[in-house]
């Protein structure tokens, strides 16, 4: 079901603090003509633990609208809370979603029966599930025998694996059939090298060509070209997290005059060292 590049696009706002729908929409185009397979919104990526349960659904509802079938929508829905995850899965299934990105409660560190509850609740609401593991956000591993397990659920579709680790490509794969996507921009080329199918990219919100083309070439097996590429956006990988994601992508995308520099609290902008890193970078590519 995904194969390719999937940007976990940010959510823009105006200066007053508000949901900038326009530029969302503008970002949604870009993302279309740099030739994405999709667009992943309200993830980590869009803000989500700052817009409130209406906007969250909003921003879902304009992205689907959108996209129009022209590209997949996986909204991130996930929540640390199930009844809270399966409404806004419902909202964006009404909405015309082609699937959910379902993070691992946070804080409350669920067992892992209490895992398997959770993901096979929000599966059975019947919209394709792209788990979602990222460790240093929740502070809790999908073990492989539950993956396993819930791979048995034929709602559950994919993985995302965010956690560092290329390893995990192939202990999934060997486990069950669930779809691997790379949650780290920096180790997309070589978890495709043992078996990912693409990836949910942070990079690609600022370079959507070029990171589909990577993938493109390396799922075609031309790694010598897909090397070139990686190397060529090496500075880019590590300065889009230089601090934590999304501001610097945001302050990126701003550089470009593609949207307005605008965070919700707790996140504020990049200190004034790691601004004038990211923009050298961004200039090394041409972007500003």
């Amino acid at each position: 079901m995904f194969s390719g590049t999937y940007t976990a696009i940010v959510t823009p706002f105006n200066q007053d603090g508000s949901v900038d729908y326009v530029r969302f929409r503008e970002l949604i185009d870009m993302q279309i003509a740099g030739g994405v397979a999709g667009i992943v919104p309200v993830g980590t990526t869009g803000e989500s633990p700052t817009l409130t349960i209406e906007e969250h659904i909003e921003v879902i509802r304009v992205a689907a609208e959108h996209a129009a079938h022209r590209i997949q929508v996986v909204a991130g829905t996930g929540a640390n809370a199930t009844q809270e995850a399966i409404e806004l899965t419902q909202a964006a299934k009404a909405c015309g979603a082609d699937a959910t990105l379902q993070v691992t409660p946070y804080y409350n560190k669920p067992s892992p029966e209490g895992l398997y509850r959770h993901f096979s609740a929000i599966a059975d609401l019947g919209l394709p599930v792209v788990l979602y593991k990222v460790p240093g956000r929740t502070a809790r591993d999908i073990p492989i025998p539950l993956v396993k397990r819930l791979a048995a659920h034929p709602g559950i579709v994919a993985i995302k694996e965010a956690a560092g680790d290329v390893g995990r490509v192939s202990q999934v794969r060997a486990a069950c059939e669930l779809e691997v996507l790379s949650g780290d921009d920096a180790l997309t080329l070589p978890m495709i090298s043992v078996g990912a199918c693409g990836v949910i990219s942070v990079v690609s919100n600022v370079m959507p060509r070029e990171m589909s083309e990577l993938v493109r070439l390396a799922l075609a097996g031309r790694m010598e070209e897909a090397l070139r590429l990686h190397q060529r956006l090496t500075g880019l990988f590590a300065d889009l997290f230089i601090e934590v994601n999304p501001v610097p992508v945001k302050a990126a995308l701003a550089m470009m005059g593609l949207i307005e520099e605008v965070y919700r609290l707790p996140l504020c902008e990049l200190a004034s060292e790691n601004r004038e890193r990211l923009q050298e970078t961004m200039r090394r590519l041409s972007l500003v």
